[in-house]
């Protein structure tokens, strides 16, 4: 069961393009990387690779943080903490209504189409967020 998100926090969520998504490494390093993601039921869902470094991550240590800031000096920032684990039940990307109606049009600005985007990034990741922090 994941923990509830302030409005004033849900308000940026909805806003941001895109958040700071921190896996760990089998090494123990951590590996932030910057991701295209939605808000849906309680929960971020991200499309990646399934070769990708935080895909192989997460399927070892599922614990993760996103992290967001909407102005150059961190004052405006949301951190949030959560557990991380393949869906398979998700929709691909390109046939999920509200990621492509946040992200569709630009797709062609990174040389995709919405069929070519969904055949790189085929696997859904959910977070369940577990703990939240921000200004």
């Amino acid at each position: 069961m994941g923990v509830a998100i302030k409005p004033e926090f849900l308000e940026r969520i909805q806003t941001a393009v895109y958040m700071w998504f921190t896996t760990v490494r089998a090494d123990g390093m951590p590996q932030p990387t910057p991701v295209w993601f939605v808000w849906e039921d309680g929960t971020f869902l991200i499309y990646t690779g399934a070769e990708a470094q935080k895909y192989r991550n997460i399927l070892e240590h599922p614990q993760v943080a996103l992290s967001y800031s909407g102005t150059l000096d961190a004052d405006d920032y949301l951190v949030i903490m959560g557990e991380a684990h393949p869906d398979p039940a998700a929709p691909p990307p390109h046939q999920n209504a509200q990621y492509m109606a946040k992200y569709g049009t630009s797709m062609p600005e990174i040389g995709m189409t919405p069929d070519v985007f969904a055949g790189t990034f085929p696997v859904a990741i959910r977070v369940t967020p577990t703990y939240v922090r921000g200004e």
